[in-house]
């Protein structure tokens, strides 16, 4: 990267105006822009930071309708790519991220090792102690079905909110479909495995206060489970049958032909069977077995396929040289 990189901060905020402020008062000199965006905070969040922050490096956004957290990070992300920011940090506005990891978020990027980076709470195990019992599990779930949907196998706690980005990436991302709400993490390593671009995680140390969590479990938990389902099957077909036709995918069309056709030939047989109080034979029995265990090895071969095809070449770089 030829001249100093400029680091611009996005928080977006919404019933946080009791750690805002502290929050703002701890990010360092590394960062030379920070937008904060009033998701239409009841509490007047916005206000506050114009009324009691003196920091000339703060600019306040404003959101007339609640957008989301998704919402409120892209209004940052827009104004930041617009003042001619070259990496985009993310970090919320309930102090449960330390502004002082910026620069070893950052790091990666401007070394030209990364494209996109997120924090990783479960690198310290002794620090997860003060997380609930139920998010640990909710998590662990979570980033499963991230690997699945997105392709980044190797990353986990994907609903982070501690990230950074490069501009030139940003620019290339189709910001009015990424999601809005909760499952804006998410999908942004799902549109951010579309073109290729390589993810780190960076480890980093849980911090719980008093804060609280705006997210409704009623309301995410399918928002997630639909959204993870709907990613995943475009994912696979944009990588493996728009954008490639390889052996892999292959694998993934006979192995699931053949699941398929024996799981069925097996029901079938089995139906008849009982009906005429006929004893199921050895040879039928082998033969909806053997397309079950042959697809799954196809199906085992895909996902190896798929294991090592994690984006390892940066992005950004390429993009810079193409202007």
């Amino acid at each position: 990267m030829g001249s100093t990189p400029r680091i611009a901060a996005v928080i977006p905020s919404y019933r946080a105006s009791r750690h805002v402020l502290g929050v703002l008062a701890r990010i360092g000199p590394e960062c030379q822009a920070v937008y904060v965006v009033d998701d239409a905070c009841p509490e007047g969040t916005g206000d506050l930071v114009q009324r009691e922050c003196k920091d000339p490096r703060v600019v306040v956004l404003r959101h007339h309708e609640n957008q989301g957290v998704g919402g409120a990070v892209i209004t940052g992300y827009r104004a930041a790519l617009e003042a001619g920011a070259t990496v985009l940090v993310k970090l919320d506005a309930d102090g449960q991220m330390d502004p002082a990891g910026i620069p070893h978020l950052v790091a990666p990027i401007i070394a030209g090792e990364a494209d996109y980076t997120k924090g990783n709470r479960f690198f310290h195990p002794e620090g997860l102690e003060a997380m609930p019992l139920a998010r640990k599990i909710g998590n662990a779930a979570v980033s499963f079905l991230n690997k699945v949907s997105s392709g980044y196998w190797d990353v986990f706690d994907p609903t982070n909110g501690y990230t950074a980005l490069h501009a030139a990436v940003a620019r290339h991302l189709p910001l009015d479909k990424v999601a809005r709400r909760w499952f804006f993490e998410s999908d942004l390593l799902f549109r951010l495995g579309t073109l290729r671009a390589v993810v780190l995680d960076v480890p980093m140390r849980a911090i719980y206060g008093d804060e609280r969590s705006n997210i409704v479990a009623s309301r995410a938990v399918p928002e997630f489970a639909f959204g993870h389902l709907r990613n995943t099957l475009k994912r696979i077909g944009y990588c493996y049958f728009l954008r490639n036709f390889n052996f892999a995918s292959l694998e993934l069309v006979l192995g699931l032909l053949c699941v398929t056709g024996g799981t069925v030939f097996g029901i079938r047989s089995w139906i008849e069977g009982s009906r005429h109080a006929v004893p199921t034979t050895s040879g039928t029995v082998m033969l909806a077995a053997l397309p079950i265990l042959l697809g799954v090895q196809l199906l085992l071969g895909f996902l190896n396929h798929d294991l090592e095809s994690t984006p390892r070449t940066v992005l950004h770089r390429r993009l810079e040289l193409l202007g």
